[in-house]
């Protein structure tokens, strides 16, 4: 686990944790966290100690709601939206009461909170660090684990997931760096979900 995550990233994530065992939020989170450094790598103006904070908790509110309802309150047609801005409400209780306890010197607390409140539902970005964090956020669903997971929520083969993300999602990233890495993604998620077809197609006559 060295070097994966920062130093002074990790009490924040021991706190994020035991609410993030639903709807694949650990793994997702994770996965985020990375492709936030690999955003701040493009962009070192930002503060990384907003953006990647603010990542590792941005999703411990949807613990909350039943599981059940999950992956329906997302996607193209979602049945419960509501629990889109619910999640975020919630997220930023847990978060500030974990930043509470953990006390971490320096700690934007404010500026990472009001970046939890709205990281969905808030089209805009607020600053460059939101912009980043939703950013992040979003290019998780491109990934292989983003669209085996979404897949299941829907019950769609990679083809179409792929195809229902590059329409719904891409148009939203928020940064030229984020909009590249997720046409890269679907570049490469694309060619694996279509190898079959290719490896297998004969000319015709």
């Amino acid at each position: 686990m060295m070097h994966f995550l920062r130093d002074q990233d990790l009490p924040v994530w021991l706190a994020a944790r035991p609410w993030l065992d639903v709807r694949s939020n650990d793994e997702h989170t994770l996965i985020s966290y990375r492709l936030g450094q690999a955003l701040l790598r493009i962009h070192p103006e930002a503060d990384a100690s907003v953006v990647l904070p603010a990542i590792l908790m941005h999703d411990v509110g949807w613990k909350k709601f039943p599981p059940e309802q999950l992956a329906a309150a997302v996607g193209p047609n979602p049945r419960y939206p509501e629990l889109q801005r619910a999640h975020e409400i919630e997220g930023v209780k847990i978060a500030a009461e974990s930043f509470a306890r953990l006390a971490i010197p320096g700690l934007q607390v404010e500026t990472i909170l009001a970046i939890i409140d709205g990281h969905d539902t808030r089209k805009k970005a607020i600053s460059h660090e939101d912009a980043l964090m939703k950013d992040a956020d979003k290019l998780w669903r491109f990934t292989g684990h983003g669209v085996a997971t979404i897949g299941g929520w829907f019950d769609t083969p990679p083809k179409e997931t792929l195809a229902m993300l590059e329409s719904f999602v891409l148009p939203s990233m928020l940064t030229e760096a984020g909009t590249t890495m997720a046409q890269a993604l679907i570049a490469e998620g694309t060619a694996s979900a279509f190898m079959t077809d290719l490896l297998h197609i004969e000319a015709s006559a």
